[in-house]
This record gives C-alpha cells, structure tokens and sequence, in this order.
C-alpha cells in the first residue's frame, strides 16, 4: 500500500554526530518514543516510568533492578549477538549502574496499564535466520524478536525487535505494511555505511543512527550497501481493538517467498 508522504522531513531523522551524555529522545511519532540513554562507568540512572518503556542494551555492561526484578546485562556487538532488554510498565522503579561505558536506546509508548517488570537476555530472543533458501539468500536477514503478543503480557501495548541485514542484501522483505505506527533505528558496522529505505514508492538513504517513521498502511522495505552489515531495531504500537500481529505482504512480490520460486539467474553463476 502506498500513498503520498507530504512532508519527508517528518518522516527520516538524520544522525546528528555523535550524542552527548545522559537521555535524548530521538523520535516521536504517533504515540510512540524513542531516545538514546548514554551513562559513563560508574554513573547512576534512576526514574520512575510514566509510559510503558523498554530499555535495550546497545553496548556495554551495567547491572540495575526494574521493581523487584534484578538484573546484570551486557554486550559488545549488536550484529554479533542478540539482545538484552528490560521491559516495564508505567509506574516501575527503574534503576542502571553502568559498570562500563554504556549505550542504550529507549522506547515508550503512552500505556499506563500495569504488568510485572520484565528482563531478557540472549538466550531469551532467538536469532531467526529469516529469507534462508530463497531468491537465493538475497533477503536472508537475522530478526529477533524481543517481545510481542505470543509472549507479552495483555496488558502491553508495544511490541520490539531488531533486524541485522547482510551486507548487500535485503530485509524487511517482500515488501510489508500494517496499520499500526512503527519506527527503525539505524546501525552499521562502519560509521560511514549505509544503506537505502523505501517509504511506498520513496527511496531514503540511511546512514548509521538514522531513524525513520514508518506510517501507518505504507509498504516498507530496506537494503544495506555492499560491505556494511546494517542493524535496525524496530517498535509497532498496538492500536486499540488492533493488536500488531503480521504484516501483510505486498501481493505482486509475495512470491519471492516461495521456496522453490522461479525466478532468472545467469548460467554462469553457481551461488543460486
């Protein structure tokens, strides 16, 4: 489904160099919130949530409570392994003690419903090799979903994953769309990689800490540059009575899917 974007700059946000210390939001769209929380080696970071929030561990080692839960996380490479997150309420004392210098990326959205405070780690989000053996692994991509309504509680209104796209390969394919709001924040192995997203019928090039908005109804697809692995994290908000479950694929390119699919490939090529 496509139809016009009026104004693009609402819809891409650029990196802005690196960001300072402590929390700034990033982007805001359609009830939803994402922002980067930087803390040195031993800093301190406490709030009590007003929206249900997620905090996803984006480098570093830290240790903290989310109300009575007690957790240590850690990583060091968001394509080499998968995540580690908290996920809480409204309402839920939220503590971090960076242990090393840390990195996360924070989301929200306006549900002050209450649930128990919830903490994952790897072992907890499957690295699912999604597109394997088809179109000859061209949209092979790693996704991992964090949490969504097959293991949320009702009470939630979010749902949180990642995507690491090969280098020169594609995700979030066959195109897709759904009628709920969503927004990808951009990684790369190299600062300066890149990569191309499609909004409908616009093409955006995305460099590393972009973010884009995705509205709600419009297909979506990516590709990453030759030689630069891309990372996104992506966050659907539930709409009311509307829960996010699957998107709906793009009818004309839904057939890349199919396993045995025929499609053109030179002779001389052996990788198909």
């Amino acid at each position: 489904m496509n139809h016009p974007l009026g104004d693009k700059q609402r819809y891409v946000i650029r990196h802005r160099g690196e960001p300072g210390a402590g929390r700034e939001t990033i982007a805001e769209f359609s009830g939803l919130r994402v922002a980067s929380l930087f803390l040195t080696a031993g800093e301190r970071f406490a709030e009590q949530t007003e929206n249900e929030t997620a905090w996803l561990v984006m480098d570093g080692t830290l240790k903290g409570h989310a109300g009575g839960t007690e957790f240590q996380l850690q990583r060091q490479s968001l394509f080499d392994e998968s995540a580690s997150c908290v996920h809480a309420s409204a309402g839920t004392q939220v503590v971090f003690e960076a242990i090393t210098p840390c990195e996360l990326t924070v989301y929200e959205c306006p549900n002050r419903k209450q649930f128990a405070a919830r903490v994952f780690t790897p072992p907890d989000v499957p690295n699912e090799h999604r597109g394997k053996g088809q179109v000859a692994e061209r949209c092979l991509r790693f996704v991992r979903t964090i949490f969504d309504g097959s293991n949320s509680p009702a009470d939630s209104e979010m749902v949180l994953g990642e995507v690491v796209t090969l280098p020169g390969g594609w995700s979030s394919y066959p195109p897709h769309h759904h009628r709920q709001p969503e927004i990808y924040h951009y990684r790369f192995t190299a600062a300066q990689g890149y990569g191309h997203a499609e909004l409908g019928d616009e093409v955006f090039k995305v460099q590393h800490r972009d973010t884009v908005c995705i509205p709600p109804g419009l297909d979506h697809a990516q590709c990453a540059a030759p030689g630069y692995g891309m990372y996104y994290s992506w966050v659907i908000r539930h709409l009311p009575n509307d829960p996010y479950t699957v998107p709906d694929f793009t009818a004309e390119h839904a057939w890349t899917m199919e396993k045995d699919a025929v499609y053109w490939w030179p002779a001389d090529v052996q990788d198909k």
